[in-house]
């Protein structure tokens, strides 16, 4: 019998009621076939045991199977073996073997039979489950030490610091959250940035002494920026140099007398706690949309709407919704002009109705993936990649016109889509766009009404 266990093939012996095997070999000084094997096994054994032990009586009460035999003939010999199924006791099938032996003649010709074995089959059924049974235990513990070992490992991971890179031709040393993070903290020096590592934060980034090296000049545009400097005389003359020349947000202290590379990364925690909330705050200040503006937008909806009320509602809904869209995609750029005077005509170009169809078709795609599309001026896609790529493959690009992504919209982005030649980006939310491209056209998926609400800036 054969079994598939995990598509291994085990081979069980096809026990039935069969409990021994008895297994005999055989020569005979003649030419003979299998009949004539069976004959004398069965011929020549009759009622030398007695009646009950005769091998047709076995056979019609089932206590002997069918005898299999094998024969090997060569020129004037034969020889082979036999194997006989048995279910009775061990003593019983011990007898009959012997009466087998006793067999000197199978037809006319001399003969010997000897006994090889008895084979007891629950035995060997009982090892095919023990070495199974230790395979099942095996791969189980090897399955449990390797889920072990990678929860050890997340914690592992977890617990370790950020890693240090440095920045610009400077070399200043810094995390590497500073290159993706819509904010960064400025420290003085390099142990300082490792110091923050410790704590959690890899968006830090060391100046490297009082003189402000145009590294961080660079850097810090676009960016939201915290100062965190040591509580001395000297931490008093490095900010004062740095808001010179940076716009800080906000200042963080060590404690007084105390430099920050010898604060704890508990204290740091403690310090720089309400940092991340003070960021989200000042976010949302800026993504706000100022009254007077929104006024106008609403405005344009109402007569929007009023102008298109005698046509079908259908139509009325597309309409409404197009208007919508197209002031959307001049939210980030179009401020200033918000007051000019459109008609509903000439609110949307066919360039934006293909803009607005092909986000529509792609969102459920992208959404929730992290990943990035780009089109082209036809609106085929050109590529599909993660977002943690798309600074590097944007700038390799030369006929990209739109890009929709499963992130934010920051100005460093908008920035590199500009130089690629990008006129179109749709993401989830904007992040610190203070001063708009007016070559590129930024929008947000709840702009579009494809989401409830823009989600919240962190």
């Amino acid at each position: 019998m054969i079994n598939k266990i995990n598509n291994e093939v085990i081979k069980m012996p096809n026990t039935g009621i069969v409990k021994y095997h008895v297994k005999l070999k055989f020569d005979v000084d003649g030419l003979v076939e299998k009949a004539d094997i069976i004959g004398a096994i069965f011929g020549q054994t009759e009622g030398l045991l007695g009646p009950e032990m005769n091998l047709n009586e076995l056979q019609k009460v089932s206590k002997v199977g069918r005898i299999e035999v094998n024969v090997d003939t060569k020129s004037n010999s034969a020889r082979g073996d036999a194997l006989i199924p048995m279910s009775t006791d061990i003593s019983t099938a011990a007898l009959i073997a012997a009466a087998i032996e006793s067999i000197d003649k199978v037809g006319p010709f001399q003969a010997k039979f000897s006994l090889v074995g008895i084979d007891d089959i629950r035995a060997i059924k009982k090892k095919v489950i023990v070495d199974r049974a230790k395979k099942i235990v095996q791969e189980w513990a090897t399955k449990t030490i390797s889920e072990g070992e990678e929860m050890l490992k997340d914690v592992y991971d977890a617990s370790k610091p950020g890693r240090l890179t440095t920045f610009g031709k400077a070399q200043l040393a810094c995390g590497v959250g500073v290159f993706d993070s819509d904010w960064i903290i400025l420290v003085e020096g390099r142990a300082d940035v490792i110091n923050l590592l410790r704590a959690g934060y890899d968006n830090s980034i060391a100046i490297e002494g009082a003189k402000i090296d145009e590294t961080i000049l660079k850097l810090t545009q676009g960016k939201r920026t915290i100062a965190f400097i040591d509580g001395d005389r000297a931490g008093d003359l490095i900010l004062k140099e740095l808001q010179g020349l940076v716009d800080i947000e906000k200042v963080y202290r060590a404690p007084p007398g105390r430099e920050v590379e010898e604060c704890t990364p508990l204290e740091i925690s403690e310090i720089l706690k309400d940092v991340e909330q003070f960021i989200n705050d000042k976010i949302n200040d800026t993504n706000t949309i100022p009254s007077n503006v929104q006024q106008i937008r609403n405005h344009h909806r109402i007569d929007h709407s009023q102008n298109q009320s005698n046509n079908q509602d259908q139509n009325s809904s597309i309409t409404y919704n197009r208007n919508l869209t197209n002031q959307s995609l001049n939210k980030h750029n179009n401020y200033d002009n918000s007051d000019q005077k459109q008609s509903p005509d000439n609110m949307i170009s066919k360039e934006d109705e293909e803009v607005i169809s092909i986000v529509k078709k792609v969102f459920q795609e992208i959404n929730e993936t992290l990943e990035a599309m780009v089109f082209d001026k036809s609106m085929k896609r050109i590529v599909k990649i993660p977002i943690s790529e798309i600074m590097k493959k944007i700038s390799e690009l030369k006929d990209g016109n739109l890009l929709i992504l499963d992130g934010i919209v920051t100005p460093r982005l908008v920035e590199a889509a500009n130089k690629s030649g990008i006129r179109y980006i749709i993401g989830h939310r904007t992040s610190n766009l203070k001063r708009t491209n007016p070559d590129v056209r930024v929008q947000t998926f709840s702009d579009m009404g494809l989401i409830s609400q823009p989600i919240s800036s962190r």
